[in-house]
């Protein structure tokens, strides 16, 4: 049977939940095709103040990877718009001139910032908070520019703000309210979060309204309509959205304020399906991940031709974690004259709940600091409970798998993804699910904020009984039950010695793996044998198989290596040679002292590299990156050690080695610390006759202070304690984990009582210098034939954009 062929404009959470909810219910029937207008798979839009904060990735933030296109032949364009349907022939058009013919059509393209009309608007500077994008320029203004404003105190203007803080930025947030997130909190709960924010340091300027942004050729400053001034080098809007209906407008599609559908997300034209933050339902545009997610479903039910009564609409909630603080809010949040409130108020804990009720029935609630109620109380919401059943079970001593058991089996865990216990219950029992990821992979809970996980985590302990332990394993993957240590355990005792063995013997439940435990056997295997272990290229993620940044138009960043920071009037040479014959877009000095060629055509890659005659930087590695060093005793008239020197031998002692995660290192010549120890994951400071060796710091998306490993007297003893601490964390720590995150969970008490043994000390250095004997740069190797460079790109055919 021929298959119908699908189009998606709009490659968000939105459209891609849909397709998701499409190949559950017919998995072979249709032939899939996405366009979507930025170059990265499908993330999770909620989590860009992570990326924002400059430490997390896309990958981090990543809902369905490149491989999952492929291993469900969806074929994906990314970075190519769709400008043009037609509506009779069935086929839509591209900005890269390409035309591809459909017979159902799903536009999903969500939203556009609302940008305000104001004077100034075109400066350099000012920027929405959408996408990726918008991330990058507000992190690079971060680099060189102190002050920024943030217009907007919803809670996209809060995340904002936060993520500038995280950067080092002084940030000023404007609202024309007198209160922040006042569509999602009353205004008791507001003030209690303008509270804690300003106790980390956020300023506020509310009841203010914009009215010019001052400044030439760059933003310097935010005039207001009262004749007040405040100064800034970045301000950033984030006063709200509008639905992009352009395209539908364009196609005669019908709109009003979003594309209008009915229950079942049809259009008013044939074959033409719309969902997510473009569509208008009813009279409604939702913003929401839960409406859209409710949506996707029900549009795919149409699709696969199952009978469904469609979509009924929302009720709105928010589950959120706002800077750190919790907030909940669901349906009505304000009293009028027919409505009574439940309140609880706990100034001193900083918690604060209420809930209204009108006619007996609860209408909606607000909590603030506490909300483990705020699933239950969005299920008594939606089926109009009387305040009774609300109240019963809160004066009650039900906790834990108690409330769990009182349920009904339609009581919504997830709100975020709309999945109930009986949907939850259902997979456990008849797929065997054990974990919290797997349940997780397997039903969408959790998926999204991650309020829920406690609910799920219940719930699983509920239904599985004896089976599931409390303190219990985390499966590497949804492929599999077991944990990282068991399958490490396992590779040992059976002597397993490649990916597919471990897969195949271990009863993986898909043969192939998938990108999140082909890269982590990949991994465990190479630190347990690396003298015998031959590394996968193929289960490595593609810029690190590469060995270059792919960016979001296609082109690449190279990084070569400087040890220490430090280069010569030779290897800049070399640089600028190869910056002009290979037309490098953009020639950038790093954070972490080195220099990027970024704007490099892939097929230039095997040329450059040769060219260069350098080592890879590793810019792209789960393992060491750099050794920032400051300019050390020879120079500085405060230095009192060689900080180069040692952070170059460390640099080179430790180059090429494989880790669960990234790995910075700095070296400081004096307690003044320019080289920013406290926030690498080794940073050492140089004292007078001693240094100090600091662990687990983390600049980015868990900001992280480090803590003091050891105090030694030796460049040697340092170096001896670096690889000690390095070893135990290759093998200990979960593939992806920070050591930031390995540290905040073993405690750096018991890292300096096990690197106390001596014995341990010496077994742990003997197996890092073992694991490093084996390490060639990679470089060193295949510089020596350009044909050997040449033979690592030529069977590497990766979309723009691959990660």
């Amino acid at each position: 049977m021929k298959k119908q062929k699908i189009v998606l404009i709009g490659n968000g959470m939105a459209g891609i939940r849909a397709v998701e909810e499409i190949l559950k219910l017919a998995p072979n029937r249709f032939k899939i095709t996405v366009f979507g207008s930025e170059p990265y798979p499908n993330y999770n839009r909620i989590q860009l103040s992570k990326v924002l904060q400059g430490d997390t990735e896309v990958a981090d933030i990543t809902l369905n990877t490149w491989e999952w296109y492929e291993e469900n032949g969806i074929l994906l364009y990314p970075g190519e718009t769709v400008i043009e349907i037609d509506t009779d022939n069935q086929i839509v058009s591209t900005d890269k001139k390409r035309q591809v013919k459909y017979d159902k059509l799903i536009m999903a393209t969500g939203s556009d910032p609302f940008m305000l009309p104001l004077p100034g608007i075109d400066k350099e500077g000012v920027t929405a908070f959408r996408n990726i994008k918008d991330c990058e320029l507000m992190i690079s203004a971060s680099e060189n520019y102190k002050k920024a404003v943030v217009i907007g105190g919803g809670l996209l203007g809060l995340e904002a703000a936060r993520g500038l803080l995280n950067l080092g930025m002084q940030v000023d947030v404007v609202h024309l309210s007198d209160c922040l997130m006042e569509r999602q909190l009353d205004k008791t709960a507001g003030k209690m979060l303008q509270k804690e924010l300003e106790n980390q340091g956020m300023n506020f300027l509310l009841e203010k309204q914009s009215a010019e942004i001052t400044g030439l050729d760059r933003v310097e400053g935010l005039k207001f309509k009262d004749g007040e001034e405040v100064k800034a080098d970045l301000v950033v809007m984030a006063v709200g959205i509008k639905p992009n209906v352009t395209l539908a407008n364009e196609s005669g599609i019908q709109v009003n304020r979003g594309i209008i559908v009915n229950d079942y997300l049809e259009t008013t034209v044939p074959n033409v399906f719309a969902v997510g933050e473009c569509a208008e339902h009813r009279e409604m545009v939702y913003g929401l991940v839960a409406p859209l997610y409710q949506q996707g479903l029900e549009m795919a039910k149409r699709i696969c031709g199952i009978d469904s009564e469609g979509y009924q609409g929302s009720v709105l909630s928010t589950q959120l974690k706002v800077s750190g603080v919790d907030v909940f809010s669901a349906g009505e949040i304000n009293e009028d004259e027919d409505t009574k409130s439940v309140r609880v108020f706990d100034d001193w804990l900083g918690v604060y709940k209420k809930v209204l009720v009108k006619e007996g029935k609860i209408t909606g609630a607000v909590l603030f600091g506490d909300t483990q109620d705020g699933t239950r109380l969005l299920s008594l919401i939606n089926k109009k409970a009387a305040i009774e059943e609300y109240m019963d079970n809160a004066r009650s001593e039900e906790t834990g798998l108690d409330l769990i058991a009182s349920m009904p089996d339609e009581e919504i865990i997830c709100g975020c993804n709309g999945v109930t216990k009986c949907s939850i219950v259902e997979a456990i029992n008849t797929q065997g699910l054990t974990t919290f990821e797997q349940v997780k992979g397997c039903t969408n809970a959790s998926r999204s904020c991650g309020g829920c996980r406690s609910l799920v985590t219940d719930l699983l302990a509920y239904t599985v009984g004896d089976a599931f332990e409390q303190n219990q394993k985390e499966s590497i993957c949804g492929c599999t039950t077991l944990s990282k240590d068991e399958v490490i355990e396992e590779i040992k005792d059976k002597g397993l010695s490649h990916t597919r063995e471990v897969m195949h013997v271990l009863g993986w439940k898909s043969e192939e793996g998938c990108s999140k435990c082909r890269p982590a056997l990949n991994y465990y295997l190479g630190m347990l044998n690396p003298l015998e272990y031959k590394d996968e290229k193929e289960s490595r993620y593609v810029n690190e198989r590469l060995r270059a940044n792919i960016q979001k138009d296609g082109t690449y960043g190279v990084v070569p290596r400087m040890y220490g920071g430090v280069t010569n009037s030779t290897d800049l040479r070399k640089i600028a040679d190869v910056a002009d014959k290979y037309d490098v877009k953009l020639i950038k000095v790093t954070g972490g002292q080195r220099i990027d060629l970024l704007g490099v055509k892939k097929e230039d890659l095997p040329s450059i590299w040769a060219e260069l005659d350098m080592p890879s930087g590793a810019a792209y590695s789960k393992g060491l990156r750099t050794v920032k060093t400051c300019v050390g005793a020879d120079f500085c008239r405060f230095g009192t050690s060689d900080s180069i020197g040692l952070g170059t031998k460390m640099e080179k002692k430790f180059e090429g080695m494989n880790a669960p995660h990234k790995v910075k290192m700095s070296v400081s010549a004096c307690p003044r610390n320019c080289a920013e120890g406290g926030i690498k994951d080794v940073g050492v400071i140089g004292l007078d006759g001693e240094y100090e060796i600091y662990v687990g710091g983390n600049a980015g998306t868990h900001m992280r202070q480090a803590d003091l490993l050891a105090k030694v007297k030796t460049e040697e003893e340092v170096i001896e304690m670096t690889a000690a601490f390095l070893q135990y964390y290759r093998e200990t720590a979960n593939y992806l984990d920070r050591t930031s995150v390995w540290v905040e969970r073993l405690g750096i008490e018991h890292i300096q009582t096990y690197l106390s043994d001596e014995k341990m000390f010496k077994e742990l250095n003997q197996r890092m210098d073992e694991s490093l004997s084996i390490v060639q740069d990679g470089w060193k190797e295949v510089l020596e034939s350009e044909t050997m460079v040449r033979d690592l790109y030529q069977n590497v055919n990766i979309p723009a954009g691959s990660n």
